[in-house]
């Protein structure tokens, strides 16, 4: 098996090397024949190295001076960190084909900013998107755009319903996942004119379209892919984690509310846990950024040692999968009914 090389952007986040050294070590303990190529403070990154021994081995270090703040603007963060900082050179690493893929907890603005520069779009895709990996009743979901984009055009929801369906097939294994378009409603009539002509032209597609999907129906599993624009999708994402966050502590008040509770918790807390490991955001961790020549996963900022460490495997597993030639053959066959249906608007 060839050497698969992941490049890191170490300084992104809010915790820094101290969380992506150690989710890196997270990752490559389950994991053979992968390398990594770290950017960011070498003084920093060598003294969280220096506590796992066996990553140091398969690591190198490459120094940059500039940080990409949390907080900064897009167009800032260019003028700032073009070229020179952690999060520029490990997305250019991946240009070069030094790296087959990119993670980076940083900044989601500057990182998608970055990595539109550096790897543009190939043809065929308008815009990138943001893909979420959606833990569901049923198992998980792909759900974008999550970030990318504010609202969108008929021909980029077909373009995300087709990438999303690359995406699932090649981390879910289906061989033909299931679609949906988020919407207010399940009727036909229901949505604004572009989600309405997007469901027209995927019912003409060869892509396995289900028709609309509600918000309730992400967590239920009706679909394995559920296509939306950037703002409504971003909003939903954050709308279950405050949920899941909250069921949480509603479930940590009850259980501590009385004697019986607290002994109930004792009979109960192997299911607790379990129910703990399927709310907690950590473990789908890693927004895959989908229409770009090379594979760029977006950490949660917040995210702990294991949450990292579930971004860095989702690279893997897509730098490994040949995610971007699924792309590209679903992208081109997706085009000539763009095409028909652009030429049919001219009559």
């Amino acid at each position: 098996m060839s050497n698969t090389v992941i490049a890191i952007d170490a300084m992104g986040g809010d915790y820094g090397p101290a969380v992506t050294v150690a989710g890196l070590a997270r990752a490559q303990s389950a994991r053979s024949a992968i390398s990594y190529l770290i950017y960011g403070n070498e003084d920093l990154i060598n003294a969280e190295l220096k506590k796992h021994k066996a990553l140091a081995a398969i690591s190198t270090v490459i120094h940059c001076d500039v940080e990409v703040p949390m907080d900064a603007k897009p167009s800032v963060a260019l003028r700032q960190g073009r070229k020179t900082s952690g999060m520029w050179r490990a997305i250019q690493a991946v240009k070069e084909g030094e790296a087959q893929a990119c993670v980076s907890a940083g900044n989601t603005g500057a990182l998608m900013a970055m990595s539109k520069i550096i790897l543009r779009t190939p043809t065929g895709i308008e815009r990138p998107a943001i893909a979420a990996i959606w833990p569901t009743i049923r198992g998980e979901s792909v759900v974008l755009d999550v970030g990318a984009n504010i609202g969108g055009t008929a021909s980029q929801y077909v373009q995300f319903a087709a990438m999303g369906a690359a995406y699932a097939r090649t981390v879910f294994g289906l061989k033909k996942p299931q679609i949906g378009m988020l919407n207010i409603g399940t009727e036909e009539i229901k949505g604004t004119d572009a989600v309405k002509e997007a469901a027209e032209l995927l019912e003409r597609s060869e892509l396995n379209f289900k028709g609309f999907v509600e918000g309730d129906g992400i967590g239920r599993g009706d679909v394995d892919v559920v296509v939306t624009d950037g703002f409504t999708g971003n909003i939903a994402l954050k709308t279950a984690e405050g949920t899941a966050r909250q069921m949480a502590e509603y479930l940590r008040q009850a259980m501590s509310s009385s004697l019986l509770t607290k002994i109930g918790y004792l009979f109960a807390r192997g299911g607790f846990a379990a129910l703990r490991t399927r709310m907690d955001p950590n473990s789908s961790n890693g927004g895959m950024f989908l229409g770009l020549n090379g594979v760029v996963v977006k950490s949660h900022g917040g995210a702990d040692v294991d949450g990292f460490g579930t971004a860095v495997e989702v690279a893997i597993e897509a730098a490994e999968a040949d995610m971007l030639g699924e792309i590209s053959r679903r992208i081109e066959k997706i085009q000539a009914l763009l095409d028909d249906a652009w030429a049919e608007s001219l009559d």
